[in-house]
């Protein structure tokens, strides 16, 4: 099973028991946040599509820890 949720501007495809890395949400560590745009619900081919959302469904994690992606260096000539 799996949904497709929008966070952060972006689409996201997300399954249970895996680790997603984010845009900046404002929760602490260990809280919980819950993803009420949930645009596709697959369960096998039993297959639900929102217009542009499911009425509903929801999605819940934990946030992990907050962090910085790894900075872009950028070389000119």
């Amino acid at each position: 099973m799996y949904a497709v949720i929008a966070a952060g501007g972006k689409q996201h495809r997300v399954e249970k028991g895996e680790v997603l890395r984010i845009e900046k949400i404002e929760a602490a560590t260990g809280e919980s946040v819950d993803f009420d745009d949930v645009l596709m619900l697959a369960d096998g081919d039993d297959i639900q599509l929102g217009t542009p959302g499911l009425d509903g469904a929801r999605v819940v994690a934990e946030v992990v820890a907050h962090g910085r992606a790894d900075k872009v260096k950028i070389i000119k000539f």
